[in-house]
Parts: C-alpha cells; sequence; structure tokens
C-alpha cells in the first residue's frame, strides 16, 4: 500500500504512516541521524543550562531607565515564539506591550524609551542582526540571545549591551526552552513577569517526565507522543488552543508538526475558530466525509491517492491568571472547549485532547509543549522521513539569498 514519495534529493519517505516502524529502535535511529528525538529529550536540560547561563550575565543595567515604553522581539521563526510565551507570561496587564517583530529591524516608532531583545540560536539571523544593529542605532536598550562567538554577540557588544550566550547544540525548532529562559529572566529584570527560579525548576522537571513517557523505547500503546502522531497520520491537523497560553502550545505543534513532519496545519486561538474557520468542520475534508465514513474501510480513494479527513488537537488550560479579577474569561475558554468538541463529535471528526497541568504558567506551557514535540518527530519517523533534514529550507535559502 505505501508508495514512495520523490522529489528534490535527499527527500525520501512514504505516503502512509507505518506504526511498526515506531516500535523498531533501529528502524527510528536510521531515519533520525540528527537525533532529533534526543533533542527534544533534551528540553528540561536546556531549561537549567539557559538559566545557569543567563545568570553569569549582567543584566541589571537594563534597570537603569526604569520601566521600558515597549519590549520588542525581534527574530524569526522560533525566536519570535519566545516573544508570544513572554506576552502570554505578562498577561493582560503586563506593565509595558510585548511585542513579537518578526521583519527586519525594528518598528519605526522604536526608540530610547523602549527594549529590544534580539534573539537567533544561530547567531546570524538576518532579523535579529538588522534588529540589534538598529536598536544600537536608535539608543533603545538591547539585549541579545543566540550562539556564542556569532555575528548577533559581535553587534550586541559593539553597543556595549548584554548578550546571553545559548549554545548551539541543536536547530532553532528543537531550541524553544534555551531560548525562552533568557528571554523571561530579561523580563524579570524590567520588572514585566515574576518568574522564579522554583518555575524554572518546576518546568525541567515536568519536560523530564514527559520525555520519559515519550521515550523511543515505549511502545505505542503506553507512548502519549507516538499515539498522537498514529492519531493524526494521514489527516489535515487543525490545532487550537482554548486560552493565550494554550493558543502559543498549538502555534508551536503547528510550526513542529510544519518542520519535522512536512504536514499542512491550522493553528489559533478557539476564540478566532468560533468566528469562522470551525466552518473547516462542514467542509469538504470534516464533516461532509466523516460523518459517513467507514472507519474500516480502505484509507485510499478510487483513484488510488490516500484520502485526508481533518483532525482536531484541542490543548486546554483551565489554569486561572493572577491578572483576572474573576474567572470569567476561564469559563468562556472552557465552554467554548466544551462546543469545540460536541461539533466535533456530531460531525465524526476525531479531536484529541491535551489538557494542561501543573501550577505556574510556565509549568502548564510545558506539559501542552512536550508530548506534541514529540509526537512531531515521530509522525515523521513513521512516514520514513528524517525529521532533521528539510531540503527546501537549505533551497530557499540558496534561492533567496543575493
Amino acid at each position: 500500500m505505501d508508495s514512495p514519495v520523490g522529489g528534490a534529493a535527499g527527500l525520501r519517505g512514504q505516503r502512509v504512516a507505518d506504526e511498526a516502524l515506531l516500535d523498531n529502535q533501529a528502524a527510528m535511529a536510521e531515519n533520525d541521524p540528527g537525533g532529533m528525538l534526543r533533542m527534544a529529550a533534551s528540553a528540561g536540560a536546556q531549561v537549567r543550562e539557559s538559566a545557569a547561563l543567563a545568570a553569569e550575565v549582567n543584566l541589571s543595567a537594563l534597570e537603569d531607565d526604569g520601566l521600558p515604553r515597549a519590549v520588542v522581539i525581534a527574530g524569526a521563526g522560533t525566536a519570535a515564539r519566545t516573544g508570544e510565551i513572554l506576552a502570554m507570561a505578562a498577561g493582560p496587564r503586563s506593565r509595558a506591550p510585548v511585542i513579537a517583530h518578526r521583519s527586519a529591524g525594528v518598528p519605526g516608532w522604536v526608540g530610547a524609551a523602549d527594549v529590544v531583545i534580539a534573539i537567533s540560536a544561530s547567531g546570524h539571523s538576518p532579523e535579529a542582526l538588522a534588529a540589534a544593529d538598529a536598536a544600537a542605532r536608535r539608543g533603545a536598550r538591547l539585549v541579545g540571545i543566540g550562539a556564542p562567538d556569532s555575528e548577533l554577540q559581535s553587534v550586541v557588544e559593539r553597543s556595549r549591551s548584554p548578550f546571553i550566550p545559548v549554545p548551539r547544540r541543536a536547530p532553532a525548532r528543537a531550541s524553544l526552552w534555551a531560548l525562552t529562559v533568557p528571554v523571561l529572566l530579561a523580563a524579570r529584570t524590567l520588572g514585566l513577569v515574576k518568574v522564579n527560579e522554583a518555575d524554572f525548576a518546576e518546568t525541567a522537571t515536568r519536560l523530564d517526565a514527559d520525555a520519559e513517557r515519550c521515550r523511543p523505547s515505549a511502545e505505542s500503546f503506553v507512548n502519549p507522543a507516538k499515539s498522537l502522531a498514529l492519531g493524526l497520520a494521514g489527516s489535515v491537523p487543525i490545532v487550537w488552543g482554548s486560552s493565550p497560553l494554550a493558543t502559543v502550545a498549538a502555534r508551536r505543534f503547528a510550526d513542529t508538526l510544519s518542520a519535522n513532519a512536512r504536514y499542512p496545519v491550522v493553528a489559533g486561538a478557539l476564540g478566532e475558530a468560533g468566528r469562522g474557520r470551525v466552518g473547516l468542520l462542514d467542509g469538504v475534508f470534516g464533516g461532509l466525509v466523516e460523518s459517513d465514513r467507514d472507519i474500516f474501510a480502505d484509507p485510499f480513494d478510487d483513484e488510488g491517492q490516500l484520502a485526508s479527513r481533518l483532525r482536531v488537537v484541542l490543548m486546554r488550560d483551565g489554569g486561572l491568571n493572577a491578572d483576572d479579577d474573576t474567572d470569567e474569561p476561564h469559563a468562556v475558554e472552557e465552554r467554548r472547549a466544551d462546543a469545540i468538541q460536541t461539533l466535533a463529535e456530531r460531525r465524526g471528526v476525531r479531536c484529541d485532547v491535551i489538557t494542561a497541568e501543573g501550577g505556574s504558567a510556565l509549568e502548564r506551557l510545558a506539559s501542552l509543549v512536550a508530548v506534541p514535540d514529540f509526537a512531531s518527530v515521530y509522525l515523521a519517523l513513521a512516514h520514513g522521513l528524517d525529521p532533521m533534514a528539510v531540503p527546501a529550507v537549505s533551497e530557499m535559502k540558496e534561492l533567496s539569498n543575493p
């Protein structure tokens, strides 16, 4: 039944996911020569190492000019996601707005009253480099986060600004926690968040525990990441978050599913879904085909092509935010989440629910991110794909560089 996937050099794999591959450690090792599973398992260690490295950097100069007018997180991809995490951690009543800026340079209004945090795992991102240079020229307070001895470090240190080194041991998408912890510590120095060492320790412990549950040697029926991956196989995933925290996790899952498993994904906030995107459940990939679908039927259509279908992944977070006077916003979110599950059930669209656990916001975020991170790697491996090697990314860089 499997049909090889052709295409650019270096692209390999099979159209239909093979569950047997996920219970064959030798096959997984062969398809994962870059060690993406090992990198996913390092998330807890990333938290500890980044906290230790950031503690060695003198960030006190950030306090000299008091509370900033705004904090700009400059970078692309995973670096920009750290800005969303900071905005979530700061909450709706943050003392200064947090803005994730994904383009080169900085917004036109940035000046001496603002703080720019330029982030690049490699230290060579053109977005982060241009932002650091622009921030220095405009007199904004600047912090750099990225690979040591890199171009970004040189640009930041020329302006006599602090630079937090993050050892480059993995691609940016596998370095979320290594990049996030320094951002939070810089924001704590500015008085925007109250995250403490206990929060980091509990988050690292949570990530370690989930890595143990999702280890390659755990068979599919007891491994939550393998089960999630196999449930998503052959589908068009729709990932929705029930709260700002869960929405960050949903968008993170979309990133890893696209980059590691090469799956097209729709992701966002549940509130946005209720304004139109919930109609996907009634489309040709949703209820119109799912309601009459025989789960024992051949997964291929009459022309021999694999029939795609929607699969909803709902990330739920019932934790209260200390910035809210009441729990009403959370009650609304929970009702929406219940409604989505009901709508999916009525239409025969399968729905996976991942519920946040833990005390602090950071630990709850980790509980929503860890298993999906592993699942994206396992989904790639089930298709016989190398989750590390993405030929189109290299080709894109070659074609777009002058």
